[in-house]
């Protein structure tokens, strides 16, 4: 058994029996000279679960075998919770959660939650579009951080957040143009929201931050690989919260 196969399953029957007991699938993917079954692509829209196609030799690759019958499914290795437990426990400790705004480099999103875990973050948020699925290099990338926190998938960030300010939370988004980080004294519960690279923040998410911080950098190069940008945000929101050392 190979590391790639503990997330994936493949052959359409497999699939239908996985959609059908629920698992918490992350994708499935379609070989393009392939037609599934009516069954299994009503089920994936049921379930929420996106559908792709790509080349046969990519199904193939990700199931580790020829017989996929041109389908293979990702499996999740973290149990999503709704976002109203997120929410939830974020305001009761008074804590925060991130944010990833589109950001499809799973390399990214595995640092992005291990900086998370480790700045004692109370979970993470997804879109449930273009985003990296949680697969074998996220959870690498994470050091297993990812199984300590929670995480939950919306199919829109702009109103997952605005449910969370009606609850009584704050959202900050980290991008150009706004106010220097140092100077900001950042409200608690938050949502701290950070973009992926070149396409930054999304216009609606960044039209209801109640604060917009920026990272002051003087090089050459326009701006920080969002992992690092992540955390020095966390680091500098976290400053007066993080434990002295002795």
């Amino acid at each position: 058994m190979g590391e790639k196969k503990k997330f994936t399953v493949w052959g359409r029957n497999p699939i239908i029996e996985a959609l059908r007991a629920g698992k918490p699938l992350e994708k499935i993917y379609v070989a393009h000279d392939s037609h599934p079954p009516r069954e299994l692509l009503k089920l994936a829209k049921e379930r929420g679960v996106k559908v792709q196609r790509i080349p046969r030799k990519k199904v193939e690759e990700l199931a580790g075998t020829k017989k996929t019958q041109g389908v293979v499914a990702l499996l999740s290795p973290v149990e999503y919770v709704p976002e109203e437990v997120l929410f939830r426990e974020t305001i009761d400790k008074k804590g925060f959660f991130v944010v990833l705004d589109h950001i499809t480099d799973p390399q990214n999103v595995g640092n992005i939650i291990r900086t998370t875990e480790l700045f004692g973050g109370v979970g993470i948020l997804l879109p449930k579009d273009r985003s990296a699925p949680i697969n074998e290099t996220v959870v690498k990338a994470s050091a297993g951080a990812i199984f300590h926190l929670k995480v939950s998938k919306v199919p829109s960030l702009q109103r997952a957040l605005k449910q969370f300010q009606k609850m009584g939370g704050w959202v900050a988004s980290v991008e150009t143009g706004g106010k220097d980080i140092r100077e900001i004294d950042f409200p608690f519960p938050l949502a701290v929201v950070v973009g992926a690279e070149g396409e930054g923040i999304s216009k609606s998410v960044l039209e209801l931050s109640d604060i917009v911080a920026t990272i002051p950098t003087v090089g050459k190069v326009p701006s920080l690989n969002v992992g690092s940008a992540t955390a020095i945000a966390l680091w500098e929101i976290n400053r007066d919260r993080l434990p002295k050392m002795e």
